[in-house]
């Protein structure tokens, strides 16, 4: 099963949290939907700006737990060496993730054509 790991950021990039979560999109929206649980209105965490697709949930734990372990520096210069304007990349994968269902979708309503 794939898991994502994850740096989410406020708007002033105050605050870099570290996640694993296996559907980055639902993640996202339930950071949107509970914008206080970790802190203030001011400090949200609201900016995806980093995130890693791995297939194998052992290796995906071990990865968390390594970038866990990184200083502040450390998060900002793996962010830059992919994000270097640090842009939020929620609109993308959202756009991404509404793209991909249209398409199963769209194929799943295609009637079956059968040659006689």
């Amino acid at each position: 099963m794939k898991r994502f790991i994850y740096i989410i950021t406020d708007r002033n990039r105050k605050n870099l949290h570290v996640g694993l979560c296996s559907d980055l999109v639902k993640t996202l929206k339930f950071y949107a939907d509970m914008p206080t649980l970790f802190f203030d209105n001011a400090n949200q965490l609201n900016r995806l700006v980093y995130f890693e697709e791995i297939n194998n949930e052992d290796m995906a734990m071990e990865r968390f737990k390594f970038l866990s372990t990184f200083t502040r520096a450390q998060k900002e210069k793996i962010i830059r060496s992919v994000n270097a304007d640090w842009v939020d990349l929620t609109a993308g994968l959202q756009f991404e993730h509404h793209a991909m269902a249209r398409t199963i979708r769209t194929s799943i309503m295609q009637p079956v054509r059968l040659s006689a």
